[in-house]
């Protein structure tokens, strides 16, 4: 996948955003030759596993502007770059536990005059700022991102307000049953968005 099929499932970005979403892939296999922060084997599929992937967010949610996102445990920046892109008028922090990762976020951030972003190498547990978006992908259990997410948002309980935006893949069902009764969930197919065979059994988890 490159950036035409992109362009194709968002039709309504700027030129701004498709010249930002055209950079990216450079951008990461330069500093990928660096520091290892995709693997290599997977930097073949860039747009579709990583940018597109992410954006599929965007697909389920609105963020608005003023809106406050968390992307925790954002690794090389996702899905939290794709996401500021996207959406130029929410403020993103992006937060690693791994400084080389949070260095190549800002190198790309730089590079492409993302002006929505604040990358810096933290715990969530340092965190004490409120945030109206938790953001995330398969980088632990759902139990595991609402223990940890879960004070850090403004606003528990409304589904539009917010919450908690993961992408996860596969079989779900313990994770959901393990959750805080507190909790309320939804699950978007994004197969119902993307053609590609990738996408098959991966979801947008919202907790609210």
């Amino acid at each position: 996948m490159d950036t035409k099929r992109l362009f194709e499932y968002f039709p309504d970005l700027t030129e701004r955003q498709k010249e930002q979403y055209n950079q990216l892939k450079d951008l990461y296999l330069d500093w990928n030759s660096k520091i290892n922060v995709i693997s290599r084997k997977d930097m073949e599929h860039f747009y579709e596993h990583h940018v597109v992937h992410s954006l599929a967010i965007a697909k389920y949610f609105e963020l608005l502007p003023g809106m406050k996102v968390m992307d925790l445990g954002t690794g090389g920046g996702f899905p939290g770059i794709p996401l500021a892109i996207m959406f130029p008028q929410t403020e993103f922090y992006l937060i690693d536990g791994t400084g080389k990762k949070i260095k190549v976020v800002n190198a790309v951030k730089d590079a492409i005059g993302l002006e929505n972003v604040v990358a810096e190498q933290k715990r969530a547990e340092e965190v004490t700022e409120k945030f109206d978006v938790v953001t995330g992908r398969a980088v632990m259990t759902l139990p595991e991102i609402a223990n940890l997410a879960g004070n850090r948002l403004r606003i528990r309980g409304d589904v539009e307000a917010g919450g908690i935006l993961y992408l996860k893949g596969g079989d779900l069902t313990e994770e959901f049953n393990a959750l805080n009764r507190y909790w309320r969930y939804k699950k978007a197919i994004i197969s119902k968005w993307y053609k590609e065979e990738y996408f098959e059994e991966k979801f947008v988890i919202h907790l609210y």
